[in-house]
């Protein structure tokens, strides 16, 4: 396994990739809200944007987290942080960016889902369940 910088930190995990790639993906999505949709939403939608945009830079930073946890002993327990941040993000801002770009409020019945799933990821990451 490769390494970045400090011992034991592999490159080639796959919470690693995903957080690189979320995180990257999290910047352009701010930028396009701060930019883009500025004069085309409701400023009210335009909040939603933002909060959907900090939880996804967020949790894309603890994805980069996961792992620093895991070692051969305990990769099942702490590797479902990862799978838990990864779907909350998905979830959670997923639906919520989408929802700002359709206009389709039956979207916000997601959001919850992705949002448990984040808190879980957290707990999990606590507890190594």
């Amino acid at each position: 396994s490769r390494q970045l910088g400090m011992p034991g930190l592999p490159v080639d995990s796959p919470f690693w990739r995903f957080g690189a790639f979320s995180g990257a993906a999290g910047v352009m999505l701010g930028a396009f809200g701060a930019h883009a949709l500025q004069n085309i939403v409701d400023p009210k939608m335009l909040t939603v944007w933002e909060t959907s945009n900090r939880y996804h830079i967020f949790h894309s930073l603890a994805m980069l987290f996961v792992p620093l946890t895991i070692t051969s002993r305990d990769q099942a327990k702490y590797s479902k942080s990862g799978w838990l941040f990864g779907i909350g993000i998905l979830l959670f801002s997923g639906s919520l960016y989408t929802l700002v770009l359709t206009g389709n409020k039956k979207l916000g019945a997601i959001t919850p889902i992705g949002g448990l799933c984040l808190i879980g990821g957290w707990v999990a990451l606590a507890f190594g369940v």
